[in-house]
């Protein structure tokens, strides 16, 4: 839904559909739109037992299977946000290789050490401390009562500034339309497991990019056969695949020292298959809904697939 809030002639699907490409949009298990089970009911706490781990392993390559089973061609992603996160982790483990043409990744998140937010970092602490055990949830559903009264307690602390709820969680935008935000608050953000929050907030407190870490080494051997969890190792994405990368100098939640970690581990890319756009005033959520995204960066992503064809 985040990708179509803006008027239709500043969303980046509508645009790739009127240049002609075919264009399908996933969505996150655990959203309004994705609650279906073949056996499970989402008041089930089963149904919330994954991370992104899940997303990496299952969904991403369910989706990859489902759009090449369907048209049986190769595929241009696009992803924002844990968009991105999820695709680079599932190349690092050599899925999705054989259906991808190019990918396209705004506003990447893999690092997450310098995540600047007030209210991101002091969440961060918090999921950290296992709150799963805090508050017995399964289900984060920003718009339930629980999860209202623990924003609201995090909101408390000093240095913490709530006011304005999508800068205190992304940094400050430079170009948001009000109407388009307020559109954005009513829909978003939408239910995702607490599981999946204590995992980014891992990613945060441990400076790697690792599966799931179940706090206690006897279970993660039971998971992992060894203490710790494997880490995605993005050195292993195949280094001829296209990639087209752009980040903002205000982004509080991909900050500009965790996307040059990221390109670190790109560095022995193939020459001329690594693109990289760095737009100084963009923070997390211009990407996806900014007025001038469509001149900025999606004139650039359109470019770059037309490149791949």
């Amino acid at each position: 839904m985040t990708w179509l809030l803006n008027p239709p002639e500043q969303d980046l699907p509508l645009i790739l559909a009127d240049n002609g490409f075919d264009v399908w949009i996933s969505n996150t298990r655990g959203t309004q739109f994705s609650r279906r089970h073949t056996s499970l009911d989402p008041t089930n706490p089963d149904f919330w037992n994954w991370s992104w781990d899940e997303l990496v392993a299952f969904d991403l390559p369910a989706v990859f299977d489902f759009i090449h089973g369907k048209t049986g061609k190769k595929i241009d992603y696009v992803g924002h946000s844990l968009g991105t996160l999820t695709v680079l982790a599932s190349l690092s483990e050599g899925r999705l290789v054989d259906k991808l043409q190019s990918a396209a990744l705004l506003s990447p998140i893999a690092y997450l050490s310098h995540m600047t937010t007030a209210l991101g970092v002091t969440a961060a602490r918090a999921f950290v401390g296992e709150i799963t055990t805090l508050f017995g949830l399964a289900e984060f559903n920003p718009k339930g009562e629980p999860v209202a009264n623990f924003l609201q307690a995090l909101c408390a602390y000093p240095g913490v500034d709530c006011y304005d709820l999508l800068a205190a969680l992304t940094g400050k935008n430079c170009c948001l339309n009000v109407s388009t935000v307020d559109l954005f608050l009513e829909n978003e953000p939408q239910s995702t497991s607490t599981r999946n929050l204590v995992h980014l907030s891992q990613t945060v407190r441990d400076g790697v990019l690792a599966k799931y870490d179940y706090g206690n080494p006897i279970f993660n051997v039971m998971h992992y056969g060894g203490v710790w969890p494997p880490v995605y190792n993005l050195s292993n994405i195949p280094r001829d695949l296209p990639i087209f990368l752009s980040y903002g100098g205000r982004d509080a939640l991909s900050d500009t020292r965790d996307v040059e970690r990221l390109l670190d581990s790109l560095k022995l890319h193939d020459v001329g298959k690594l693109t990289v756009q760095f737009v100084e005033d963009y923070a997390h959520a211009d990407f996806i809904m900014g007025v001038n995204a469509k001149d900025m960066v999606y004139g650039q992503v359109l470019s770059f697939f037309k490149n791949q064809q």
